[in-house]
């Protein structure tokens, strides 16, 4: 495919199965001794594929090229490699490891720079292995691959929340649009804006999608749909221009979506394509919902001018899987995220509730209330 052409020395081995629909929930990211598991979300559905990384450039290279996608699921995979970075050292002692930590870290942070999870793992692996100097570099690795099992471990956990949080905002009958994909396979397991959905399902609520497929990389299409089908979930698939028509309809009675960054002010970064939504939204009188973990939450940053945006290769407008679609010699802009403001958005839903404006006061609360890099 064409994403894989992107970087062709450093991609992975690749093992190939095809599964029935019956067989259990696929996984996102895992550890195995000496590598990082992976499913290529660029294979899916029609074809799971296990991408096993060995190195810290294979790590990075699955992150670019959208291997792994979604910030929860590209934060625990960070994680895990920087347990991988710390598992292969070659360092003599505690303080050469810890330099190659650090670069890991910044290789690593670079891969796909909008989604804050990213460095928010990174960071907090490289913090553990600071706070440990004293111990036997093999007890270092060790301890950070624990650590990275913590963090996909809390991931499932905090999303559950989100789901149990959101789907109260949710009545039988209720007709939700999503963008993207912000479901498992974005995180480790359950998902983000599609956990209130899951749960509400699973709890007996009839619900009914509309699933945005989402260009240029097609991940409500090809992720969405498939995750909601898979779950039992009613859906119709539109195209991300339709939105407006089925809202003018009165046949959507609220958006759910994820986030890749939320800072300070409650600005949010979401899949390019998000900010129209929401001014649909507004237009509509639609509520407009973003659920996130607290890891996606930036307090660094004090609104959406500051966030970085990612600008990914025009190709991937121009043409699909493999397939030109513009005229030859063509230009094309591809910015992978845009801003939402606060002043759109209804309310922000994370593991610890439910947050209403104003925004600023209520995350900085929410930040303070607890550490924020664990979840108990």
């Amino acid at each position: 495919m064409l994403y894989r052409r992107h970087y062709p020395d450093m991609l992975p081995r690749v093992e190939e199965t095809q599964r029935s629909r019956q067989e259990n929930e696929v996984r996102t990211v895992w550890w195995e001794p000496g590598a990082v598991c992976l499913i290529d979300q660029t294979r899916l559905p029609h074809v799971r594929a296990v991408v096993r990384c060995a190195t810290v450039a294979e790590v990075v290279a699955a992150i670019r090229s959208m291997v792994v996608r979604g910030a929860p699921a590209i934060g625990v995979t960070a994680a895990y490699g920087m347990a991988l970075a710390a598992i292969s050292s070659t360092a003599d002692d505690t303080a050469g490891l810890l330099d190659e930590l650090a670069q890991a870290k910044a290789t690593l942070d670079a891969a796909r720079p909008t989604a804050v999870n990213l460095g928010w793992a990174t960071g907090r692996i490289l913090r553990v292995a600071r706070d440990h100097p004293d111990i036997p570099l093999s007890e270092i690795a060790e301890t950070l691959l624990a650590e990275a099992h913590a963090i996909r471990d809390e991931d499932e956990r905090m999303c559950r929340r989100i789901g149990e949080h959101g789907a109260a905002l949710l009545r039988s009958g209720t007709r939700v649009l999503t963008h993207c994909n912000a479901g498992g396979l974005a995180t480790a397991g359950y998902g983000t804006a599609l956990a209130p959905i899951r749960t509400a399902h699973e709890g007996g609520k009839d619900l009914h999608v509309l699933v945005d497929e989402t260009r240029p990389f097609l991940q409500g299409s090809r992720l969405t749909a498939w995750e909601l089908q898979e779950a039992g979930v009613p859906l119709t698939l539109i195209t991300d221009n339709m939105a407006g028509y089925f809202m003018r309809r009165g046949e959507v009675d609220c958006v759910i979506v994820g986030a890749d960054r939320i800072v300070a002010n409650g600005d949010v970064a979401n899949k390019i394509g998000t900010y129209g939504l929401a001014v649909l939204a507004r237009a509509h009188a639609i509520p407009f919902y973003v659920a996130a973990p607290t890891s996606t939450i930036d307090m660094r940053l004090q609104s959406g001018d500051e966030i970085p945006i990612e600008q990914r290769d025009p190709r991937e407008v121009t043409h699909l899987a493999g397939q030109v679609l513009a005229p030859e010699g063509v230009e094309a802009a591809h910015p992978a995220f845009d801003v939402t403001p606060h002043a759109l958005i209804a309310a922000i839903i994370t593991e610890r509730g439910i947050i209403e404006p104003p925004f600023e006061e209520e995350l900085r609360r929410i930040m303070q209330s607890a550490d924020s890099t664990r979840l108990c």
